[in-house]
């Protein structure tokens, strides 16, 4: 369930809006605001996973109030001027619904939400997930969140690491695999393992991430993309 509020200096827009969430399970919003202000103190004391707002007000507009946030809250803008698209998204905004809003259009943006949501969730369990790996006969702990990639080199493995050394272990890739969750690294190729959250793109048969080119197998292509695109 994704907690929201709702910013509109308009009181009938905010009537569409609680209207729009009643009628989506996945949305629980939780106040609207007609002042710029006021929503700004109340993110202060009761931060929100969402919100809902409109660009176009007089006090302040949508733009200024989402500079202004003091947390990372996730934004969906509401209005009718289409102009104001390209400023929305260099704020990295989850949305950019025109008034009047169906609930069709509704629903894709609450999804975006939540998957963003949904991102965010799975990067913060893996930060506080390590495996152990037994190198130079020592026990060494891992972090899942520093680890770039896996590379295999015959009977050998590459750790490359986060702000550390690489390290060689004597294990093999399948090994290795059932030491990671699944839900985060995947097997791209016979010689690598990657970071699912890692990845910065991917052109054709190659995976980037960590400054690195990372080829995709072919024996491992439709495993990959089924995870990738889901």
């Amino acid at each position: 369930m994704i907690n929201a509020i709702a910013i509109d200096d308009e009181p009938l827009a905010l009537d569409v809006i609680i209207s729009l969430c009643e009628k989506h399970p996945g949305i629980n919003l939780q106040k609207t605001f007609t002042k710029p202000s006021e929503a700004l103190k109340h993110l202060r004391k009761f931060p929100a996973d969402l919100i809902f707002c409109d660009i176009h007000m007089p006090a302040m507009t949508g733009i200024n109030l989402v500079k202004s946030l003091e947390q990372n809250t996730m934004v969906i803008f509401t209005t009718a001027f289409s102009e104001y698209a390209a400023a929305s998204y260099e704020l990295n905004a989850i949305d950019y619904l025109l008034k009047p809003i169906n609930q069709k259009r509704f629903g894709q943006a609450v999804a975006k939400a939540q998957d963003y949501l949904d991102y965010i969730n799975k990067k913060e369990k893996t930060r506080d997930q390590s495996i152990f790996i037994r190198a130079d006969f020592t026990l060494v702990k891992i972090p899942l969140a520093d680890i770039h990639y896996i590379e295999g080199l015959a009977d050998y493995l590459r750790i490359y690491i986060k702000d550390r050394k690489t390290i060689i272990v004597r294990m093999s890739m399948k090994d290795m695999m059932d030491k990671l969750p699944s839900s985060y690294f995947i097997r791209v190729h016979r010689s690598f393992i990657i970071p699912l959250l890692k990845i910065e793109g991917v052109r054709g048969a190659t995976i980037f991430l960590a400054g690195q080119e990372i080829p995709i197998g072919k024996t491992y292509s439709e495993e990959f993309f089924n995870h990738y695109t889901t």
